[in-house]
């Protein structure tokens, strides 16, 4: 009996793991990455050179929690060149995906690519950005001063003895 349980385990490990890697490589987050990745000059220059071609990896790791709409993954990215990791993070907002960081972390160490910005740059989005040098904008009605003087009126009686 335990011969037949060990091999049933481990096909069944198999597939679920296969069958979760498949999810993700389908997911609109990273249907966006690869398509940047394989298009993007920078990422061409350092992966593939001149005509080169980079090609990314169907096996993506991480997770998307589609009930608190955050998504952080990885895959690999490789030409004849060089290859490095993939990471790209999202949230949802309503029923779609938005990437927020992306970013190719060439293997062997070197400079991070940052992709993000090229991202909106060919997709026509933008992500909000937030900085803090820039004043707020004044509401459309001022609040109220406070009050000069507070009275506060206590019960007679003083302190329980």
């Amino acid at each position: 009996m335990r011969r037949i349980v060990m091999p049933i385990f481990v096909v069944l490990a198999t597939l679920a793991c296969t069958a979760g890697c498949g999810r993700l490589s389908s997911h609109p987050l990273v249907v966006d990455a690869k398509a940047e990745v394989e298009r993007n000059a920078r990422v061409l220059a350092l992966l593939a050179g001149p005509g080169g071609k980079v090609t990314c990896s169907p096996q993506v790791t991480g997770r998307a929690n589609e009930t608190d709409g955050i998504a952080a993954m990885e895959f690999e990215a490789s030409g004849p060149k060089g290859r490095g990791t993939v990471v790209v993070e999202g949230k949802k907002l309503g029923k779609e995906w938005n990437v927020t960081h992306l970013e190719l972390r060439p293997a062997g160490g070197g400079e991070h690519l940052m992709l993000t910005t090229d991202l909106e740059a060919s997709t026509g989005t933008d992500t909000p950005k937030f900085d803090p040098a820039v004043a707020s904008s004044p509401s459309a009605k001022p609040a109220p001063p406070p009050p000069a003087e507070i009275e506060i009126a206590l019960p007679p009686g003083g302190p329980a003895q």
